[in-house]
């Protein structure tokens, strides 16, 4: 393309000469996802776009370019070296997108990597997980070799520069036009290589070790919560910072009882005299056994209601605050009666007559209303 055929910077980008950093940045994004290689793949005039735009950002985005570029146009450009001002095209455009095209630059040596997140899944009873619990927990993970400080190499000795990056943390791969950086593969990004390896860790610069943790479960926790530990996970690289610990509560069943929110649920049997006439039951709540009084005349699946027996309030700051627990009575009919039990229930029947009773006399007229 001759100096004639050029088209204008300002008009590659679609913006005026009185633009701000912003402005170009904020064009440039946009011309760059319309036209990029890997969204139009086998596209040439979409690749040569891209290119133009590429080429007009990084001249632009350099005030000394673009001073130049104001007061000599292109011609200005080529005194300067000819037209190859692509070499800084790839940086810009890394730091604008990241790697949001799936390359992403490499880690620079001397940059720290953040150590990982790890995952604990502790096991508690219901109990526990209502009133609270200290529990000691043993994780392994990642720490600095003790040996060599984390060097990874033998006392006295040096790292080398790795010869993949020349020293550098990351190499370039092309894709397409443009090049990504990558961390490098021989050395993760420190830009080193150990000649003599630690006997220790073998040059790892860390070692698999347990770490005891003292745990304190909230009152009133529930199955699946997490409680983060901050800088109790894996150690980071070349000076990054710890990971976090997450500790995930799971809960074991009770024979008892069952939970929903803060609320206990427990299901008692009675007899059908007690439900018939009425008696004073024991019933089992996290603090112990309480009388509660079964009125005469309850039914089947009726729910009962104990104030603050159940849950203790998550993170309230009120230890007195609780749920309910709630009662639900559960009718036990007796399988064996004996012939002279039979013939007072009998009796019963007879004496009561049970068609007029409440609940058979009302399901017994819907079915006449529906059946005829």
């Amino acid at each position: 393309m001759n100096m004639a055929e050029k088209r204008d910077l300002y008009e590659v980008l679609g913006v005026s000469k009185q633009s701000d950093e912003r402005e170009l940045k904020a064009s440039y994004r946009k011309l760059a996802h319309q036209h990029h290689p890997d969204k139009n793949p086998g596209d040439k005039v979409a690749e040569e776009k891209f290119k133009e735009a590429s080429l007009a950002y990084s001249v632009l985005a350099d005030p000394e370019k673009r001073a130049q570029y104001d007061r000599f146009g292109h011609a200005g450009l080529s005194s300067q070296g000819g037209e190859d001002y692509s070499a800084n095209v790839q940086d810009i455009f890394g730091s604008i997108f990241g790697d949001l095209f799936g390359g992403g630059g490499g880690r620079r040596r001397g940059q720290g990597e953040r150590g990982a997140d790890l995952q604990y899944t502790l096991q508690v009873t219901f109990e526990e997980a209502a009133f609270g619990v200290e529990k000691e927990i043993t994780i392994p993970r990642k720490e600095a070799c003790q040996t060599c400080n984390g060097s990874g190499g033998k006392a006295g000795t040096k790292p080398i520069p790795c010869r993949t990056c020349a020293g550098l943390g990351e190499v370039r791969v092309s894709q397409g036009f443009f090049a990504i950086a990558q961390t490098c593969p021989s050395c993760q990004g420190s830009g080193q290589t150990i000649s003599d390896p630690c006997l220790d860790c073998k040059g790892a610069r860390s070692k698999k070790v347990k770490r005891q943790l003292s745990v304190k479960v909230p009152p009133g926790v529930d199955e699946g919560m997490q409680l983060r530990f901050t800088g109790e996970g894996e150690g980071g690289t070349q000076g990054g910072g710890r990971g976090n610990l997450f500790v995930v509560i799971a809960i074991s069943a009770h024979p008892l009882f069952t939970r929903e929110d803060d609320k206990v649920i427990c299901e008692v049997p009675i007899s059908f005299t007690q439900a018939a006439l009425g008696a004073k039951i024991e019933v089992p709540t996290l603090d112990g056994k309480v009388s509660m009084q079964i009125p005469a005349g309850t039914q089947a699946g009726a729910v009962f209601r104990l104030a603050k027996k159940g849950i203790p309030h998550l993170r309230q700051g009120r230890g007195e605050s609780r749920g309910d627990q709630l009662v639900k009575v559960h009718l036990e009919v007796p399988k064996h009666l004996t012939r002279r039990q039979k013939d007072l229930l009998i009796e019963f029947a007879d004496q009561s007559g049970e068609d007029n009773l409440p609940v058979h006399q009302g399901f017994f007229k819907k079915v006449k209303e529906i059946f005829g």
